[in-house]
């Protein structure tokens, strides 16, 4: 089995760091990743990116969440980045797990707003970029694995 070729995550970041800020500001406002398509910042980031439909919405994800993250080089993802925040309860982290999409990453979304973790971009970007109830599963269980007793 051939195994799917990933997008340059830290392409998608440094595009991202070189907006200026009233693009940046544009896509802190949308309120739903399907709200990226009216954003004329989203098509700076996605464009020439996605091959198929199905990657565009894996990039609305990456790029819905992607304003509230600060890359660190180390090997932190996101759910230990989340568990060493003070403020995230695991009672927000279980309305991300028990939605349903776009839910879910609305909540994802709120949850990063509120914290603005360092995380490692490329582990979490894969994380989002295969978002589903596995991906959700994983990032409870690093949360947990890492919160402080």
């Amino acid at each position: 089995m051939q195994q799917q070729k990933l997008p340059d995550f830290m392409a998608l970041y440094n595009a991202w760091e070189k907006l200026s800020p009233g693009p940046k500001a544009e896509l802190r406002r949308v309120g739903r990743p399907d709200d990226l398509i009216e954003v004329p910042a989203f098509y700076r980031l996605f464009s020439g990116r996605a091959v198929s439909e199905w990657d565009k919405e894996k990039f609305q994800r990456l790029i819905f969440c992607l304003p509230y993250i600060r890359h660190d080089g180390g090997d932190i993802g996101i759910g230990k980045a989340l568990a060493k925040s003070s403020g995230v309860s695991e009672k927000r982290l279980f309305q991300v797990v028990r939605s349903n999409s776009p839910n879910d990453v609305i909540q994802l979304r709120r949850v990063l707003q509120m914290v603005e973790p360092t995380a490692n971009w490329p582990k979490t970007a894969k994380l989002l970029w295969y978002w589903n109830d596995h991906s959700k599963r994983d990032l409870l269980e690093e949360y947990f694995i890492n919160r402080a007793k």
